[in-house]
């Protein structure tokens, strides 16, 4: 796997473009934080103009957060753009599995858009792939299906990669697995960090010379990285938030 350095390197260099069709409820968070890592985001859902800035993006990231009939169209628009000029897709399936909307939302996306990568975590990977799971809402939830497998699957069958967050992140492309411990706590207590991170990898992906799984596990390291960082010098998760788009920013986190 390149180093971080290396690809972080690359990615502050060419300050990708990241299109992202976000939710209303972490529309900022994200924009600093790709700004923090270097990259430059652009939040643009409006039918009439989300396929020429897909078109112009190094990436396209696409977010179910606060979804509705017109985001999904603006999606499947901006989808079909970025890969028809093989610029990277990543979509985040928030919740993917709360409600019947979701679940048919994300089989119409996965069907209409040659998806680069998927960024979820374990209950929105079991909605996908339609395995029994327990979850609320947006939470990753609990069940006994064999995570790493079904993420395998799933990134074959939809020939993309996959990341499911976690305590330990998987990162897979259906062949080759990527396993990713660190992190803290205090990121899942800060709205907005998992949508971030999906951000982070599509910026990742676009600075790589290719969109492999190594290039996305390398953002999660990074991603983790980050968090362990602005969790040292932090005393809840008002002050994480601030200290993590800071760990974002510097030349690379350290423990």
């Amino acid at each position: 796997m390149k180093k971080n350095n290396h690809l972080l390197a690359a990615l502050r260099q060419q300050n990708p473009l990241i299109h992202c069709i976000s939710n209303i409820v972490v529309a900022n968070f994200q924009a600093n934080g790709l700004l923090a890592l270097g990259a430059s985001p652009i939040m643009a859902d409006a039918m009439e103009e989300v396929a020429e800035i897909a078109a112009v993006a190094d990436a396209t990231v696409l977010n179910m957060g606060t979804l509705n009939p017109t985001t999904l169209e603006a999606m499947i628009h901006a989808g079909k753009s970025a890969t028809e000029r093989n610029i990277p897709v990543v979509i985040d399936p928030v919740g993917v599995g709360a409600t019947t909307f979701r679940k048919q939302s994300i089989q119409q996306l996965l069907q209409e858009v040659d998806v680069t990568l998927i960024r979820c975590n374990a209950g929105e990977l079991a909605a996908i792939a339609g395995v029994d799971w327990t979850a609320k809402g947006v939470d990753a939830g609990v069940g006994d299906a064999d995570i790493e497998s079904i993420a395998k699957a799933v990134a074959k069958k939809h020939n993309c990669l996959l990341a499911v967050s976690g305590e330990i992140d998987i990162v897979t492309d259906g062949y080759q697995t990527f396993y990713i411990e660190g992190g803290h706590p205090l990121m899942t207590k800060v709205t907005g960090t998992g949508c971030l991170l999906s951000s982070v990898v599509g910026a990742f992906l676009a600075a790589a010379e290719e969109n492999s799984v190594e290039a996305a596990a390398t953002a999660l390291t990074f991603y983790k990285k980050a968090g362990e960082k602005a969790a040292a010098l932090a005393v809840g998760p008002g002050d994480f938030a601030v200290h993590f788009l800071n760990a974002l920013n510097e030349e690379e986190p350290t423990h």
